[in-house]
């Protein structure tokens, strides 16, 4: 059965600190490894397909373990066609594999992921290249606000009040990275060719699948290639495809 729809997935992660003894504080100082009396963890994970209402989220239990929800995401990432983070590869995706590794729990070596912190480092000139800053840069909104308390609440109370903000934190972040990604969209290049996935072919948009596309210009590359690029119709996705 052909898919119909995009499999593209938004998410993030909230963590934990490490918890252990230190007898000084202050900058400069060096507490080793060996100083860990309780290892880090992710305290919770929130995500949404593309274009869906509901945003879903995950939690540690009621010990602190996040082995049931890593394996319940995993089991939902696996599906997806693409994973949309900020800071997606080297923060959320490296925590949650080394998370996984810790569990035992499966991985595929690689996912198909987008990354609005590269893209917005590599295509733009941002004051900043926070989430929150493009956001209201962009007039798309912002993240909730939160302090240092609320990780303290939820590790060494297990307050269920503050577990609920750090959801609701969460959930804000995943509505905001779709609405940032979509704005970037157009300056992203295509990672999987959804035309080719819904039935089409390789002159389809990559984006939406759509035929309905026009020339827009054309290159020729310095190996005497030349590469055509088509502007979507229907979503306005620029693509580009080597002319036989």
């Amino acid at each position: 059965m052909l898919q119909t729809k995009r499999r593209r997935l938004y998410f993030d992660i909230e963590v934990s600190a490490n918890v252990g003894l230190f007898w000084q504080s202050g900058y400069k100082l060096q507490i080793g490894t060996e100083n860990i009396i309780k290892e880090r963890a992710v305290i919770c994970i929130c995500y949404k397909w593309e274009d869906d209402k509901d945003v879903y989220y995950l939690q540690w239990d009621k010990s602190q373990c996040d082995k049931k929800l890593l394996q319940e995401f995993i089991n939902v990432a696996n599906t997806a066609d693409e994973l949309v983070g900020h800071n997606g590869d080297k923060f959320d995706l490296s925590w949650i594999r080394t998370r996984c590794l810790l569990h035992k729990i499966d991985m595929f070596p690689t996912y198909n992921t987008i990354d609005t912190l590269k893209i917005a480092r590599s295509k733009f000139r941002f004051n900043s290249n926070r989430l929150d800053y493009i956001g209201k840069f962009l007039g798309l909104g912002q993240k909730n606000h939160t302090n240092f308390d609320l990780w303290k609440d939820i590790m060494l109370k297990n307050c269920t009040k503050s577990m609920n903000i750090m959801i609701d934190y969460c959930i804000q972040d995943v509505v905001l990275l779709e609405k940032v990604h979509k704005a970037l969209n157009n300056h992203i290049p295509a990672k999987t060719h959804y035309g080719v996935i819904f039935g089409g072919d390789r002159g389809s948009c990559p984006e939406c699948g759509s035929d309905e596309v026009i020339k827009n210009n054309r290159r020729v590359m310095a190996s005497g290639l030349v590469k055509i690029q088509y502007k979507c119709k229907n979503c306005g996705k620029l693509h580009s495809k080597t002319d036989k």
